[in-house]
């Protein structure tokens, strides 16, 4: 069987408290834990990608997100920029597809 979950997350609002994204130079990177629903019965295929993103103009647009650690329970989801890239805030969306149990299968 094959299942789905899926979710959104904001992974920071820096402009708000002067936060490391906004004010900070050079590599940055936040991990950002994710709990799926229910568990997979072996680690799933998970996608993420950016469905807002808040970037000063005045500099190159810098920045890769990725998905790291992925078990049959969550994932990271990884968040990096550099140089003098300024990020206010950012919105990922994540979709997992893996094995699930079959309620009609019995083990007896």
């Amino acid at each position: 069987m094959l299942g789905v979950d899926r979710g959104s997350k904001v992974l920071f609002s820096d402009f708000e408290h002067d936060g490391e994204m906004w004010t900070g130079t050079g590599p940055r990177k936040l991990r950002c834990p994710i709990k799926f629903s229910e568990p997979f019965l072996s680690p799933p295929i998970v996608t993420v990608s950016m469905s807002m993103w808040d970037i000063a103009g005045e500099s190159n647009q810098r920045a890769d997100v990725t998905t790291d650690n992925v078990t049959i329970e969550g994932f990271d989801i990884v968040f990096r920029t550099w140089g003098d890239t300024r990020v206010a805030r950012v919105r990922t969306d994540w979709f997992a597809m893996g094995e699930v149990a079959d309620d009609e299968i019995w083990d007896v």
